[in-house]
């Protein structure tokens, strides 16, 4: 039961497709959530992203950005490496539909309004994802390979 439950998280037949949206959107992802963890590439870290999430409702805040940030970043990381892809779309696209609809959807589509067409375009990413795969350059091809190599 739980080898079958692995080797269908990590399956994948999407050939090199999914290499093109894992690099980039793996990169923002972790860029984003170094922001709301740590403070990198000028983000309030913890702290001050607690803050701020508290104020939009997003109640208790530190717990919601350490969520929030832990999703992007190690859900970014796992894009960019390859591994439990997945599951990684799934909690992403939880993510963006936690911002699109808490934070951005009253602005409109357009990002000049902080309205939500980047969210909107990684949650498309992040299904896209969680439905395919990971793709043949990953790790998770590799895992799911069997070991006597035919396959």
């Amino acid at each position: 039961m739980n080898n079958l439950l692995i080797q269908r998280l990590i399956d994948t037949n999407a050939g090199w497709g999914p290499l093109a949206l894992r690099l980039p959107v793996g990169i923002i992802f972790i860029a984003h959530g170094a922001q709301k963890l740590f403070g990198w590439f000028g983000g309030y870290g913890l702290e001050g992203t607690g803050q701020w999430m508290a104020s939009i409702g997003l109640n208790p805040g530190y717990l919601m950005a350490l969520l929030a940030g832990s999703a992007e970043f190690f859900g970014g990381l796992a894009l960019l490496i390859g591994l439990l892809v997945r599951p990684a779309g799934a909690v992403l696209a939880f993510s963006m539909l936690v911002a699109i609809f808490s934070v951005h959807i009253g602005n409109g589509l357009f990002m000049s309004n902080n309205g939500y067409e980047f969210a909107l375009a990684l949650l498309a990413v992040a299904v896209s994802l969680m439905f395919s795969g990971a793709g043949r350059a990953s790790l998770d091809a590799a895992l799911a390979r069997p070991a006597n190599g035919k396959g």
